[in-house]
């Protein structure tokens, strides 16, 4: 399918501006920071989703506080959890861009969702943000009573590098021990830093470059051999087995396209459950976009019935 007219008028005009590889460290930073600011604004959709209530705060991080915001559903509870993992590129983002994504997801999934304010890169480098979501799983489920949610049915899901945190705790929940996750939700996740999956080739100049994220990579990994733990690169970790089912959300004109498929392909083949959904027309970061593309609402629907599945909850 051709890239979505929306997409391609801004291709075509050059209205997607982002860090250029090139620049010096201070500046590549204020770029995609500020670009990220911008995004705020396009991400709010028309929608405003009934909550019973919202409510920010902090909770212990294995180095300092970490900023969360909790959204809970109308209903009796108690409530499932979904742990969701901001995406941003491991050096920008944060909680209110993704604002509207979780009150659709607590309204669809009818479940409580916490948003992780995990710390970025490169003032704490890898694998610092990934500790703050392990810590985070951990303490919703040790403190669910407290928000009258079910500590038995915690999910994690995340967007871009949110959704490669996510993969990448779910092995780290299997391997270290932890709450068991009953699903994970992935929309379009980076799944190898090795950046070598064809879709990196074919997709270069859709908004983003190969150079581009292998400059967010050095900001991020400690060194280059960091590439290759899988807990960086969740496609390279050798055993997949025992982890929860999952959802990847994928589109059609990304550069991370491939990552997401041959990822959910790997999970099958280990026995994991798997739906890979792809969403034609659609860029990276198109779940963000509902207030000018239908398909961001259809792809925060899917998911909402995936999780309300996972929680054996029933369809609305």
């Amino acid at each position: 399918m051709p890239l979505d007219p929306y997409f391609q008028a801004l291709l075509d005009q050059r209205q997607i501006s982002a860090a250029h590889p090139q620049q010096d460290t201070e500046l590549f930073l204020f770029t995609a920071r500020a670009k990220a600011k911008k995004d705020e604004a396009l991400a709010q959709s028309s929608r405003t989703e009934p909550l019973a209530r919202v409510e920010d705060r902090t909770i212990p991080g294995p180095d300092e506080a970490i900023a969360v915001r909790i959204y809970i559903p109308e209903g009796e509870g108690p409530f499932p959890i979904l742990v969701y993992l901001h995406g941003g590129g491991w050096i920008s983002g944060n909680i209110n861009l993704f604002d509207h994504v979780c009150r659709s997801l607590c309204h669809g999934a009818q479940c409580l969702v916490m948003s992780v304010g995990y710390r970025l890169a490169p003032e704490i480098k890898f694998p610092g943000g990934l500790e703050d979501c392990y810590a985070s799983i951990c303490w919703i489920a040790e403190n669910a009573e407290l928000f009258n949610a079910d500590s038995e049915r915690i999910a994690v899901g995340g967007d871009s590098a949110g959704g490669n945190l996510a993969a990448a705790v779910t092995q780290i929940i299997r391997d270290l021990g932890g709450p068991a996750l009953a699903f994970q939700l992935l929309f379009y996740p980076l799944c190898d830093f090795r950046l070598s999956a064809p879709s990196w080739e074919e997709l270069e100049h859709y908004f983003s470059s190969r150079a581009t994220i292998a400059r967010i990579r050095e900001l991020y990994l400690n060194n280059e051999a960091e590439q290759l733990n899988p807990y960086a690169s969740p496609l390279l970790a050798e055993d997949l087995s025992d982890l929860p089912p999952a959802l990847i959300i994928i589109p059609e004109y990304d550069q991370l396209r491939d990552d997401g498929t041959l990822y959910g392909q790997k999970l099958q083949a280990a026995g994991v459950p798997v739906h890979i959904s792809h969403y034609a027309g659609m860029i990276h970061g198109f779940m963000s976009m509902g207030a000018v593309v239908p398909q961001a609402q259809q792809a925060l629907s899917e998911a909402s019935a995936a999780l309300r599945t996972a929680f054996a909850i029933p369809t609305l």
